[in-house]
Order: C-alpha cells, then sequence, then structure tokens
C-alpha cells in the first residue's frame, strides 16, 4: 500500500515509449521499435520509386527512421 492506497501489480508499464516489463525484458520494447521502423521504411521503398534523390533519401531516414531507431537509446544503452 502507498498512503493506504493498495499497489496494483502489472506485467508491464509503457513509458515514454520503453516497455518496462515485471521481469525487466526488452523483447516488448524492441519488437515494438521494429515494427514502427518497418512501417516507415514502407514509405523510404515507396519514394525511391520515384527517383528522388539520395540526399532527400537519407533525409528521410534520418528524420523519419533513425529517430525512431534512437527514440530510447538512453534507457537500453547505458553507456550512452
Amino acid at each position: 500500500t502507498l498512503s493506504d492506497t493498495p499497489i496494483m501489480m502489472v506485467d508491464s508499464c509503457h513509458f515514454l515509449g520503453t516497455t518496462i516489463t515485471q521481469d525487466l525484458k526488452w523483447e516488448p520494447t524492441i519488437t515494438s521499435i521494429i515494427k514502427k521502423a518497418q512501417q516507415r521504411m514502407y514509405f523510404l521503398r515507396q519514394l525511391k520509386k520515384f527517383n528522388l534523390p539520395a540526399q532527400s533519401m537519407r533525409q528521410f531516414y534520418t528524420a523519419v527512421i533513425e529517430s525512431i531507431l534512437t527514440s530510447s537509446i538512453t534507457v537500453w544503452y547505458a553507456g550512452a
């Protein structure tokens, strides 16, 4: 209890884009990140079909995909 209020036990908690599980496993977070990145990669492939310049495709990758892959890096990489 906390101030006479019972605390409910849960298997996982989603906080700031990171899923914290009871056993501190990273699988739910990694699965979510991979799914989001794959969805955005679809758009990158579509842009390639329109012969977009390489610089524009790099900018898209950096802004849309790389930001997803590095969003929680300070949480799951202690050396960051």
